[in-house]
């Protein structure tokens, strides 16, 4: 299997939007089908949060590179958790967020889980057994691989790490690494920001991660 090999971080190509992303307003409905058919999904470890705040992400970075296939990356960034509802909710936290989480065997589990939902619920929906592979070769090591396989798969990654950053993921992954704001927002920049590949995402999360540490004074509750 090939591996995206580039510079890091990769630079743009196209526009990068950092600012807030609860600005950003998507009314075209090209997904509303597929949010429909995972909404039981969406009802675990707080994924009707998680999900849309890295979809979002995931569109701005399409938009910085649009030489990625967006639908691909959308679509996988829309299901990559989504096997977290299938797996063991009593080991959800003490498990894939305690210790050495990002060996945890939940993790596994959740992007087999997670690639099961994706083989279930796209061919309805009129998608190609070809491209339901390559969705499921994203989500399947999107926590427990170190490389990535592709520009899309470098995004749907990047994604699902800028929502923390954001407010909204900061109050609710904090409590899950059970560290105060001020803890996990230093964590996002010595941890997190190196982990992106993206310049656009490291832009963004930079941005946001001063935003959030404003507003929910960190410099002072700590």
């Amino acid at each position: 299997m090939t591996t995206l090999n580039e510079t890091r971080p990769l630079p743009a190509t196209g526009e990068v939007n950092t600012g807030p992303i609860a600005l950003d307003i998507h009314e075209d409905g090209e997904l509303d089908r597929l949010w429909a058919a995972v909404v039981p999904e969406t009802r675990a470890r707080g994924n009707d949060i998680h999900l849309p705040i890295s979809l979002s992400f995931a569109r701005r970075l399409c938009d910085a590179y649009p030489e990625a296939d967006r639908t691909l990356v959308l679509v996988a960034t829309l299901l990559h958790d989504t096997g977290w509802a299938h797996v063991d909710k009593d080991k959800i936290i003490s498990d894939g967020f305690r210790g050495d989480w990002r060996k945890a065997d939940i993790r596994y589990e959740h992007e087999r889980e997670g690639c099961a939902v994706a083989r279930r619920v796209l061919p309805s929906l009129g998608f190609a057994e070809e491209f339901i592979e390559a969705v499921c070769l994203i989500i399947d090591g999107h926590d427990t691989r170190q490389v990535a396989y592709s520009l899309e798969d470098a995004l749907m990654r990047d994604a699902d790490r800028l929502w923390r950053f954001d407010h909204a993921g900061i109050a609710l992954a904090s409590g899950w690494f059970d560290q105060d704001p001020a803890r996990y927002t230093d964590r996002l920049e010595t941890e997190i920001i190196p982990e992106l590949i993206t310049q656009a995402a490291v832009d963004m999360a930079t941005a946001d991660l001063a935003r959030s540490r404003k507003l929910l004074r960190t410099e002072v509750l700590r």
